[in-house]
């Protein structure tokens, strides 16, 4: 019986993405690209991906560094502190395939929620692209002289890709249109709640609008 001696090797692409239809949540799915190499046929992957903003790979104009200035500092520190951010982890799994290569979707959901780092960072962009990496992990399965083994996918296995930044921005506003999520411990939403009844306010938008205005 013989044997192949080494798993499959992977090369993987990231190629597109695009709004995911009739999802739960906001979701995002990026189209890649998965080649093997080697005489093995893969029978499945389980594909692990650690995404990541390259935050120092693109410029940014004066008001998208102010709003930046949370998470990075003001502008004359960037040298030091404009740094790469883990926006999410994301699974796919892959069916086996023979013909060298095979196309798989990466399914990423989103959050509105201006306490985690990535949206506050996606939200400042007016426009152009995010830089993306893609660290892959998981597990290989595989045939070898007729009987099933697996491998870690290699370490060093890794993707880049330039989503537009108009991409998110549109999928935010499918799910909350005109508007921004913000979430408040419940104690300081107690007295917010109590100003607006105080002042006879209709709406949570002429609340946050009087104490902006110090009325």
């Amino acid at each position: 019986m013989t044997t192949t001696a080494c798993p499959p090797t992977l090369r993987i692409t990231v190629e597109g993405v695009e709004a995911a239809e009739f999802a739960a949540v906001p979701t995002l799915r990026f189209h890649a690209r998965i080649g093997a190499a080697g005489p093995a046929e893969i029978r499945s992957l389980d594909l692990r991906a650690q995404v990541r903003i390259a935050a120092a790979h693109r410029s940014y104009d004066a008001a998208a560094r102010e709003r930046l200035a949370e998470l990075f500092g003001p502008p004359a520190d960037w040298g030091r502190t404009l740094r790469s951010l883990l926006w999410t982890h994301a699974t796919a799994r892959v069916p086996a395939f023979r013909d060298g290569s095979c196309a798989a979707e990466i399914p990423v959901t989103c959050t509105y929620d201006f306490e985690v780092v990535a949206a506050k960072y996606l939200h400042a962009l007016p426009d152009g692209e995010v830089p993306l990496e893609f660290l892959f992990s998981g597990t290989i399965f595989y045939l070898d002289g007729g009987l099933l083994r697996a491998a870690r996918v290699p370490w060093d296995t890794e993707a880049r890709f330039t989503m537009p930044v108009r991409v998110w921005k549109d999928l935010m506003d499918h799910y909350f249109p005109g508007s921004a999520w913000l979430r408040l411990d419940r104690s300081v939403f107690d007295r917010l709640y109590a100003y607006r009844v105080r002042n006879t306010l209709p709406g949570w938008d002429d609340v946050v609008s009087a104490l902006l205005e110090g009325r």
